[in-house]
């Protein structure tokens, strides 16, 4: 059983990954490799001189893996209530995963959350159609599956993406911890 299932590894996800896996939560991400983020050019990050989208992608990976995430390279197909009881149900064409907490990150692709029951509503960004309807911190309209980035109706611009994507993984964090979590680290002396 994983704390945090996250499903996508573009910049929402891995993004939410790095603060998951960072904060000492079992964290997994499954990808499918196939997000848009791996097609973009990117010169307007804050930090950032320039990067291209398939590097970017691969370096937020390799942060998440830096502080302990599990990436595994599949499709998901539905996300729903395990059969216990006890937490989610996430079913890929590799097999099962069990989570207590789920962050949907699949950007401008709504068919998961379709596919698992969610409350879907119109996007408001350009050739974005539907995503998943979240409240104020990132739940979606079943509890346990959360939603970030695009896939929540956040703009398509990565550097948003990934703040959202941290928002999200900060509010999982606190509610699994049961108070507000806060990272922020420090330069060493």
């Amino acid at each position: 059983m994983y704390d945090i299932i996250i499903v996508g590894a573009g910049p929402a996800g891995a993004s939410a990954a790095i603060f998951s896996a960072k904060a000492g939560l079992k964290t997994l991400v499954l990808d499918n490799d196939k997000g848009m983020t791996k097609r973009a050019w990117i010169e307007n990050h804050y930090g950032v001189m320039e990067i291209d989208g398939p590097s970017m992608v691969e370096l937020g990976k390799k942060q998440a893996l830096k502080f302990g995430a599990e990436i595994v390279e599949t499709k998901v197909t539905f996300v729903g209530e395990a059969e216990a009881g006890e937490g989610l149900v996430v079913e890929t064409e590799g097999g099962n995963y069990e989570a207590k907490h789920v962050i949907l990150a699949t950007g401008a692709i709504p068919e998961l959350a379709e596919n698992s029951g969610l409350t879907i509503v119109d996007g408001t960004e350009p050739r974005i159609k539907f995503v998943a309807e979240v409240d104020e911190f990132g739940r979606t309209s079943t509890p346990g599956i959360w939603a970030a980035g695009v896939a929540a109706g956040v703009s398509v611009h990565s550097i948003i993406t990934a703040g959202d994507g941290a928002r999200v993984a900060i509010n999982v964090i606190s509610e699994i911890k049961g108070q507000r979590y806060v990272d922020h680290d420090v330069l060493k002396a």
